[in-house]
């Protein structure tokens, strides 16, 4: 049947995921297959570079953390109590009368005119107890909390683009340099206006330099080796929590802990030198000056000979040195089909993984701040991506986050409903066994959520840094970490209105997960797969079946054979024209099995 031209219908080559059989460059836009196997694949000089992306996790695994230290809440003790506060009898009294009794009871403990504190985690004097930020002055330290994950998701959405636009490198140096500044001015901070100010400015920087990191070592990998290497990254960043509380004794102030995190981040000026510009960023944005000297680069370390050019790369590489740089810019995601729905999915699944997360931990901690209950859930954490390799795998990324997203609403349904159940149709009279029965299910549901909902906030940010291209990689994953960002936003948050409506914020949460479990099918498979470099190629990547058969299953046999047709109609060859980049059998739901 002969495709016919309807006005308007004719998208560009970027909205979907077509592009013209004369498309130049074809070798120089295949990476994964030809690219990257001709410069000798996943050699010394790419490893080398993957592990000069780890160091820099510690220190970011340092700062990320920080806030249990440096605004953790002491035990405090009234040295001098004032026995001349009518006012605050008055309003005791007003509370008592409201029914009230648990404000009363904050009100009278606040009465003191002089404190004692006593700090759990290692330090003997943090910001809390430097500016005596409790009772009244409490809310001051979530703001603090505020400020650094606020300038956290500014910065993944800001420095993602920027990171598409001028480059991976440039954004990871100016980043490094303004951390620096900003870090250690906030050591020498003269109130809480100021540190709250400087730490939003540190968690914007830091924000940059954890993404340009992360896409760059997943650029770096050929696909057998892309989850590993971003595996062993994050288990850094989770050794470097565990190692926190014993830089915390050894510092014993919070400004000296501070001025120690931050300044190793001078270490990592010399990587403008040492680590070179993406090669796949390079290629794609047409920047083949660069990428010439690259690949030369890269050759000469791998110890591969470029004088017999069999593959013919160099020679096309050569045909297109006067091609003019490109800029992208990830807004271009909105006029695609299938990319855009797929980032949703993926950032809805990052902020309910961390959001929920919280809910989970604070049914075990419940306020304690002790390093009993910071290195469990460090260990929850690292148990949690120890058991993520072998499940993502044997079940690829869809089905592993799958896997972990049922067992996060598992877990959260049967920690809000079966309880209650528990206590309503016991048949223990004992109320003390109630209680001690409905704690110990409640804190085990609640480990078995840290731990999965730890999974599938790390597999959603990694999914998304396969599914988004190369030319908008940095603005993707920029949207999923700040999804994440607003997840954990969540935390300080419930602490700010002293826990009140969390009940209401965890019934919500689970109810992102249930719709979250529907969403995850529609999603492609990317294990083993090239990474896309093209928004075009980007949209090209289609959801298959999960299991065999699983179209036949979804609709009639007749239906099946008409459905099978839709590639014939006129419509669909003007939307997707037979271009040899996408199958033959892939359908607007995924890949035909018929």
């Amino acid at each position: 049947m002969d495709a016919v031209q309807l006005d308007g219908l004719e998208p560009s080559p970027e909205e979907n995921g077509s592009v013209s059989q004369s498309a130049p460059h074809k070798r120089l836009s295949q990476v994964d297959t030809v690219v990257l196997p001709f410069l000798g694949g996943f050699g010394r000089y790419q490893r080398r570079l993957v592990a000069l992306t780890w160091i820099p996790a510690f220190l970011i695994s340092f700062s990320q953390f920080s806030d249990h230290f440096l605004l953790g809440q002491p035990d405090r003790k009234c040295v001098r109590p004032d026995q001349n506060r009518t006012s605050s009898a008055r309003d005791i009294f007003d509370l008592i009368a409201t029914g009230n009794g648990a404000e009363s009871s904050n009100i009278t403990a606040c009465v003191c005119p002089e404190w004692r504190f006593e700090l759990q985690s290692g330090l003997q004097q943090n910001v809390v107890t430097k500016w005596t930020l409790v009772c009244d002055g409490e809310w001051k330290v979530h703001i603090a909390k505020f400020s650094l994950l606020v300038g956290s998701i500014v910065g993944y959405l800001l420095m993602g683009a920027m990171a598409d636009w001028l480059g991976r490198i440039p954004v990871l140096l100016v980043s490094v340099l303004s951390v620096l500044v900003f870090g250690l001015a906030v050591a020498f901070s003269v109130d809480m206006a100021m540190f709250s100010t400087l730490r939003f400015f540190e968690g914007f920087c830091l924000a940059a330099i954890r993404l340009s990191l992360y896409v760059l070592r997943i650029e770096l990998c050929l696909p057998a080796w892309r989850f590993s290497m971003t595996l062993i990254a994050n288990l850094i960043i989770v050794i470097g929590q565990l190692l926190m509380p014993g830089l915390a004794a050894l510092c014993r102030d919070w400004q000296i802990l501070q001025i120690v995190i931050i300044a190793p981040f001078v270490l990592m000026l010399p990587y403008v030198w040492m680590f070179p510009e993406s090669l796949r960023w390079l290629l794609v944005t047409q920047h083949y000056q660069r990428a010439k000297q690259q690949m030369y680069r890269i050759a000469h370390s791998n110890s591969i000979a470029t004088a017999t050019d069999s593959s013919g790369i160099l020679s096309e590489l050569e045909a297109e040195l006067q091609q003019k740089p490109k800029t992208y810019c990830v807004t271009q995601i909105t006029g695609t089909r299938n990319l855009w729905k797929n980032t949703v999915v993926l950032c809805v699944n990052s902020l309910t993984g961390y959001g929920i997360h919280h809910c989970f931990a604070r049914s075990v901690l419940e306020g304690s701040a002790s390093h009993l209950h910071y290195y469990a859930l460090a260990a929850i954490a690292i148990s949690s991506c120890l058991v993520l390799f072998p499940v993502v795998a044997g079940f690829g990324r869809r089905g592993g986050l799958l896997t972990f997203m049922i067992i996060t609403a598992l877990a959260s349904l049967l920690q809000l409903g079966l309880l209650n159940l528990i206590g309503k149709y016991s048949l223990l009279h004992d109320a003390v066994l109630q209680d001690t029965l409905n704690q110990r299910f409640s804190h085990a549901f609640s480990i078995i959520g840290m731990f999965s909902s730890h999974a599938v906030s790390t597999l959603s940010i990694f999914y998304c840094a396969e599914i988004t291209p190369t030319v908008i990689r940095g603005g993707g994953v920029g949207l999923v970490l700040a999804s994440a960002g607003f997840g954990m936003l969540t935390a300080p948050l419930m602490e700010l209105h002293n826990q009140k409506g969390f009940f209401l914020h965890h019934v919500i949460l689970t109810c992102c997960t249930l719709l979250c479990t529907i969403c995850i099918p529609l999603l492609p498979e990317t294990a083993g797969q090239p990474l896309p470099e093209t928004i075009a190629e980007g949209e090209g990547l289609l959801r298959q079946p999960i299991l065999p058969g699983e179209q036949h299953h979804l609709l009639a046999g007749t239906e099946v054979r008409e459905y099978s047709r839709v590639q014939d109609t006129p419509l669909h060859q003007v939307v997707n024209p037979g271009n040899g980049l996408v199958p033959s059998n892939s359908t607007a739901n995924g890949m035909r099995t018929s």
